[in-house]
């Protein structure tokens, strides 16, 4: 209301000078409307107004009246004790598509949104940014890789929902790694990162969701810790892999169309195949449906050459698996899940009582025990010591 006065006193002063210039013969009645942005009968309304009432002539009779297009109190008041009732956990756009459904509500979405707003019920949605244009590709291949995984049912005949796990170039969209698996976590993430590395050699970049073995979140719905890592963090981190997080399903739109195309072409391709296991469609979407795929999607990268780096020293089959610090006991051994591994003896030192050391567990399922860079023990899944005479000095 105070924007409206304050507006209503310059359009008074304005007419009032442009007035006084027609009476002067400065202007003509229609130039002075025109200069007003109005037309020539409303000046003439206004001016006789002014000289009939003074400046209150000029005060716009709309101020302090009611909308006609006003809704009901009575209405508006129902409307938020439902969502304090029944609806407190749902969105604005839910909240208004439940009520036009269910209690025969009137309104719209803009003046229900705008209600609960004004209660204190919702906030304000945070302001969006401008309109962006697709993410542009990274030139080369091996900048940038992408991993996600999308639950679906891919078996045919099988109602049962599997996590497609996919690896792909966001210069190409080509696909480097793909398999089913029960439920995508550490373990196929860990897969994915060794089967491409193992073909096309190190990275620079790898764009994931925030999902929690991707990385830490301390609160939700805020941004990803900086400073703690997760089992997968802490492997990019030490191959010199960038991490980067995306915020939005459309920040991961590569592999969300990728999905897409996957979802409607490979159980079809699947049944074709007459493959019915997730061990022989893991097989055949290896050998057979990945070359095709890529043929037929990837496409050309901006930039010839490639920015993959060789991993000459093998360093990924050690670092891409499960690493934990434990404290060693007074009996020379080593708490793992529900497993006790005995260290054997070392020439390093007498024994490593209470002494801090890392268990790694492979994908599957051996387990060593080192002491900064020496390997101390080895040892098969079931916790049994193997290949004593080859341990580090």
């Amino acid at each position: 209301m105070v924007r409206a006065e304050v507006l209503q006193g310059v359009r008074a002063m304005r007419f009032e000078g442009l007035l006084e210039r027609h009476e002067r013969g400065e202007l003509s009645q229609i130039e002075a409307a025109e200069m007003l942005g109005i037309d020539e009968r409303t000046f003439r309304r206004w001016r006789d107004r002014l000289h009939d009432e003074g400046p209150a002539g000029l005060r716009d009779r709309r101020l302090g009246k009611p909308s006609s297009r006003r809704a009901a109190a009575e209405e508006i008041a129902r409307m938020l004790g439902l969502y304090e009732e029944r609806y407190s956990d749902f969105t604005v756009k839910h909240f208004h598509e439940q009520l036009v459904k269910r209690h025969d509500y009137k309104l719209g979405y803009t003046v229900t949104r705008l209600s609960l707003q004004s209660a204190g019920l919702v906030r304000p949605a945070p302001r969006r940014s401008a309109h962006r244009k697709k993410r542009p590709r990274r030139p080369m291949e091996g900048m940038m890789l992408h991993q996600d995984a999308s639950r679906f049912a891919w078996l045919p005949g099988d109602e049962r929902q599997y996590d497609l796990v996919v690896t792909l170039d966001d210069a190409t969209s080509a696909i480097y790694s793909a398999f089913l698996v029960e439920e995508e976590g550490t373990a196929s993430s860990f897969r994915g990162l060794a089967e491409t590395i193992a073909r096309h050699g190190l990275f620079c970049e790898l764009y994931t969701d925030r999902g929690s073995h991707y990385f830490h979140t301390p609160k939700a719905g805020e941004p990803v810790s900086k400073t703690v890592r997760t089992q997968v963090g802490r492997a990019l981190a030490q191959l010199g892999i960038r991490h980067i997080a995306a915020y939005s399903p459309e920040a991961r739109g590569r592999s969300e169309r990728a999905f897409r195309t996957l979802q409607d072409r490979l159980p079809k391709e699947l049944k074709l195949a007459g493959i019915a296991t997730l061990e022989a469609a893991n097989r055949w979407i290896a050998e057979s449906y990945l070359p095709a795929y890529n043929a037929a999607f990837a496409v050309a990268p901006a930039e010839a050459g490639s920015a993959f780096v060789a991993d000459r020293g093998g360093q990924a089959g050690e670092i891409l698996c499960l690493q934990e610090e434990r404290r060693v006991g007074n009996d020379n051994t080593v708490q793992w899940r529900t497993l006790t591994l005995q260290i054997p003896p070392s020439p390093l030192r007498a024994h490593f009582v209470r002494a801090t050391v890392r268990v790694h567990e492979y994908p599957d399922g051996r387990l060593a025990i080192f002491h900064g860079p020496h390997r101390l023990a080895d040892y098969d899944p079931k916790g049994n010591p193997r290949d004593d005479e080859k341990l580090a000095a």
